[in-house]
Formats: structure tokens, C-alpha cells, sequence
């Protein structure tokens, strides 16, 4: 299952049109996303990590209401790509909301891609009680700050650091036990 999902997950980032290079974060100032080797869990440590560009957008349960990562300062934020149409999402959705209510000073943040009509995404989050918010977003417009990152990788999560630096990618789903150690450490530094 791994090897697939490594394949596939190569197979996105080829055509997403990832930026190239040697190096997992291009030089500058902010963000820019390249899976080195077609790397599906790439860290990010000391002067690698970059500032994630803004990113918003309306809140899926409460039409009108504005959600960003700003919302969540001083806090390990963990955004999460999903679907309520995505298989791995269903298990991943439980794990995610495990790491939320276990690990204080984490936030989990969803962004809720694909779907252009908003009551299954909602019933997705209703019938799984979820309580850590998510952006609706079906074009997936908020990641477009986010060069190089394969907006179709579905499920995939950014890990930010409480500087809301790019820590931690990973281009798969993902158990509690696969984030909470990430996410503990990064709340110690």
C-alpha cells in the first residue's frame, strides 16, 4: 500500500507541475513546495522552514464567516486537505480530531476541496463530530500562495510550527500516531 501510494503520490507531483530542485525549499522568503526524490513525509528543520503565504478562506459550516491560519497564533497548526467523496479522508478525519483534543497548542485546520455543494462536506463533519474548523474551498483557490504544492494530493497535510513555518508535508493519510509525534515536538521548541 505504501509503494501505491508513493507511486500515485509521484504521479500527482509530475502532473501538479511541482518546481524542481535539489534542495526540499527553494531560497527566499516564503514557502515553496518541492518533493525532493518524490518524497511523500518531507521535514522541514531549522533555516529550511518558510512562512506559509496568508491563507484563507470561508468557513464550510457557517457561510459568510472568514477562517485563516492567522486565527491560530503561538499554535502548531496542522492544515488538512480532505473530501467527503475521499476514501482515506474517512479514516483520516477520526485521527485528526484524536490529535486536536490530545495535544494541547495544536490546531487542525481542514480545507474541503472538490465539492460544489456544501451539504455533503457538512454532513461529512456532522456525522464524524468533527469539531476542529475547515475552509470550504472547491476550487482549492486559498493554496494558490502555495507554489509548487499539489493543490490534487488528496488527503495531504501541512504541519506549521507555532511560527506558522512550513515544518512537516505529508502527501498521504495519515493516523493520529503518525502526527502526534510530530506535532509534540514541534509544541516543546
Amino acid at each position: 500500500m505504501r509503494k501505491l501510494t508513493a507511486s500515485l503520490a509521484a504521479v500527482v507531483l509530475l502532473v501538479a507541475g511541482c518546481t524542481s530542485g535539489s534542495d526540499a525549499v527553494t531560497r527566499g522568503t516564503n514557502f515553496e513546495f518541492v518533493s525532493p526524490g518524490g518524497q511523500v513525509d518531507i521535514t522541514y528543520e531549522g533555516a529550511q522552514r518558510q512562512p506559509l503565504p496568508p491563507l484563507s478562506g470561508e468557513d464550510l459550516m457557517t457561510e459568510g464567516k472568514q477562517l485563516a491560519v492567522a486565527d491560530f497564533p503561538g499554535k502548531v497548526v496542522v492544515i488538512n486537505l480532505w473530501g467527503s467523496w475521499c476514501p482515506p479522508c474517512r479514516t483520516e478525519a477520526p485521527e485528526l480530531e484524536r490529535v486536536q483534543r490530545e495535544v494541547p497548542g495544536v490546531q487542525v485546520l481542514g480545507i474541503d476541496v472538490r465539492e460544489d455543494n456544501r451539504n455533503a462536506p457538512q454532513d461529512f463533519v456532522r456525522n464524524h463530530n468533527l469539531t476542529y474548523p475547515s475552509i470550504y474551498d472547491p476550487p482549492g483557490r486559498s493554496l494558490l500562495m502555495l507554489k509548487g504544492y499539489p493543490r490534487n494530493a488528496v488527503p495531504s497535510t501541512i504541519v506549521l510550527d507555532k511560527q506558522h513555518r512550513v515544518a512537516m508535508v505529508f502527501l498521504r493519510g495519515l493516523l493520529a500516531s503518525d502526527l502526534i509525534p510530530v506535532v509534540q515536538r514541534l509544541t516543546a521548541e
